[in-house]
């Protein structure tokens, strides 16, 4: 079932949004980060970093257990390089290592994934939840073909903006190792 957050696209019966994390960054985020609009309009532009994770499948144009969004990326410092993370009552903490995204035909790193998982309260005592976050960023002279003129008018007014754009998964981890299992054995 889609989203209620935007206008649902007419798609037809059956389909699933599933690409790979090169499809996200060749067909989705390169296009928007050179304000090229997809034909679909099937992920949302939101500033997830202004937004609870569980608030964010209300403002998604598609998606049941997952959902895609634009978002653009702050830094936390005026002259720093790291993004600021947090977000509504808490903040997205990086896990594990960042993976590069390699084109198929030329094996050139188009892209960097990271993922995040979100914690409410403040750092370093904020409380773990089930909410994970997939970031996808442009790399290299993918960033730089596409963003060349913004990341300009960025130097010039010396804003806190870090990068245009990035392309967010986000979804909710399943604590049940078998959902159907417990539901049958759970009382009526």
């Amino acid at each position: 079932m889609p989203s209620s957050g935007g206008a649902m696209p007419a798609l037809p019966p059956g389909f699933r949004f599933h690409p790979t994390d090169e499809e996200l960054i060749v067909h989705y985020l390169m296009n928007q980060a050179a304000s090229i609009k997809c034909p679909v309009p099937i992920i949302a532009e939101v500033n997830i970093y202004k937004c609870n994770p569980w608030d964010l499948p209300g403002k998604a144009v598609f998606g049941e257990n997952e959902w895609y969004f634009f978002s653009p990326r702050d830094r936390k410092y005026p002259n720093g390089a790291r993004p600021n993370r947090a977000a509504g009552s808490g903040y997205w903490k990086a896990t594990g290592t960042d993976k590069s995204i390699l084109s198929t035909p030329t094996s050139d790193n188009i892209g960097v994934k990271k993922a995040l998982v979100f914690y409410k309260g403040k750092p370093p005592k904020g409380v773990k939840t089930d909410w994970i976050m997939h970031e996808y960023r442009l790399t290299g002279t993918s960033a730089t073909n596409n963003n060349s003129s913004a990341k300009q008018r960025r130097a010039s007014s010396m804003t806190m903006r870090l990068d245009d754009w990035v392309l967010c998964r986000i979804h909710k981890k399943s604590n049940d190792f078998n959902s159907s299992d417990q539901h049958d054995q759970e009382p009526a």
